[in-house]
């Protein structure tokens, strides 16, 4: 392809006149354009049933009903024999979030295998973006809470995640022709968000470990990679394995979901000989429609219910872990992604496509403060389920990715007309060359 993928700092083509400096985010090609849009559009449909969720968990648990929310929430089910008799809010985060993370390993897998993360130079700026993403909330959260005589340095992680199912959501609402480079470009930073949030859950989030179980777990999930391997796709034989990974895996201490990490990346990316797309891309079509339209929304409803009485925002405001949630979501995020995306093309020589301005990475890196079904997640680890704390690191979650996420729309909307322009560009280009625009420049 003689375009290179979004976010690719990627060099003038041979020919041309001097010298020319390295381009940012650069049109990508036709397949992971529509690749890109596939997603999207499905993220969008989840991001929906997700702000749903989220919008009656929380008027619920706010309303005359209040006590048949805690009475749901808290309800116990599950074979006690087995450790597994959880309340229905534990079963979401733990059970029904192991669906959307191995959809996340499915998606890092495709990733690093054939899409922007499989060489250096690609992968550079979603990398570099993410993890300054993920530094600065981590740094401002830190030194809110280390001023503080009450602070909670152990929530430093929550607001480091970006919820790519609600940021594609507020641009659906907002109805934004946001060009696919940048969609590509939120989307890969998405991707290695979650990538660098899983290894937090594992690294920070295991208080005690039990060997036995720990085993049985990896032993089960490698069984599953060699049959995944050796082509049996058959869902009779796999789904009993990742139920048994699953079960051991939140036995042995460790956060259940990492065993649906594991598993997603297990599963080949590569087309074989003759098809069209590889394994981990059916299952994703398989599976993504149930961890966008029903284990997410499900977590969210779950989980979002904080009560805003007794203070509400401004009692989570006047907590150190909610104001350090709430600022590391809206500045952090934003100083993260612009500013290491900016010095990254400062050391680098780089400008951005002549089609774009730093004020669209502006508006990319405010939609990336839209934290929620990782923050929500990360901050019952951190702070313990039901918590004052984790009630009001919720509500410092929601009021941090509310604000985020008004900042974009303004931003974006501003230059929505410039954006249908490229839009009807890249149609062009499509058109031109039967279906690719990997010769647009």
């Amino acid at each position: 392809m003689s375009a290179a993928p979004s976010g690719t700092p990627t060099p003038e083509g041979p020919g041309r006149s001097g010298a020319l400096p390295a381009r940012l985010l650069t049109r990508p090609g036709w397949s992971r354009a529509r690749q890109v849009t596939g997603v999207l559009r499905s993220e969008t449909v989840g991001g929906l049933l997700l702000l749903a969720g989220a919008v009656v968990a929380l008027v619920w648990a706010n309303s005359p009903w209040r006590a048949a929310y805690a009475t749901l929430t808290g309800a116990h089910v599950g074979p006690e024999a087995l450790h597994l008799r959880l309340n229905l809010a534990h079963w979401a985060s733990d059970g029904l979030l192991a669906i959307f993370f191995f959809v996340v390993g499915l998606e890092l897998k495709r990733e690093f295998v054939l899409g922007d993360l499989r060489s250096p130079s690609r992968a550079a700026l979603p990398i570099v973006a993410a993890v300054g993403g993920m530094a600065m909330p981590a740094l401002i959260y830190t030194l809110v809470n280390s001023l503080s005589a009450d602070g909670a340095p152990e929530g430093w992680a929550v607001p480091t995640a970006t919820d790519i199912a609600f940021a594609v959501a507020v641009l659906a609402i907002i109805s934004t022709h946001l060009p696919v480079a940048l969609r590509s470009f939120l989307l890969t930073l998405a991707v290695v968000d979650d990538l660098l949030a899983i290894t937090i859950i594992a690294v920070f989030f295991t208080d005690s470990l039990s060997p036995a179980p720990l085993a049985g777990s990896v032993a089960t999930i490698v069984l599953f990679t060699l049959l995944v391997n050796r082509g049996a796709g058959r869902w009779w034989l796999l789904l009993p394995l990742a139920v048994v990974a699953w079960a051991l895996m939140h036995a042995s201490g460790v956060h259940a979901t990492i065993a649906g990490v594991l598993m997603g990346f297990a599963v080949p990316a590569r087309p074989e000989p003759g098809a069209h797309v590889g394994m981990s891309e059916r299952f994703e079509h398989r599976w993504r429609p149930v961890s966008a339209g029903i284990a997410v929304p499900i977590f969210a409803l779950m989980a979002a219910g904080v009560s805003l009485g007794d203070g509400g925002i401004g009692a989570a405001l006047r907590d150190p872990a909610g104001l350090g949630v709430a600022l590391g979501l809206v500045v952090g995020k934003l100083v993260g992604v612009l500013g290491s995306t900016f010095l990254l093309a400062r050391f680098t020589r780089a400008e951005l496509d002549q089609s774009l301005a730093w004020w669209d990475v502006l508006g990319v890196a405010l939609l990336a403060g839209v934290g929620f079904t990782v923050s929500l997640l990360i901050g019952e680890l951190a702070f313990g389920d039901g918590t004052e704390r984790d009630d009001h690191a919720k509500a410092a979650i929601l009021l941090g990715s509310l604000v985020s996420a008004l900042l974009a729309a303004v931003v974006l909307r501003t230059r929505n007309r410039v954006y249908r322009r490229i839009e009807e560009e890249e149609t062009i280009d499509r058109d031109a060359d039967q279906g690719s625009c990997e010769n647009a420049s």
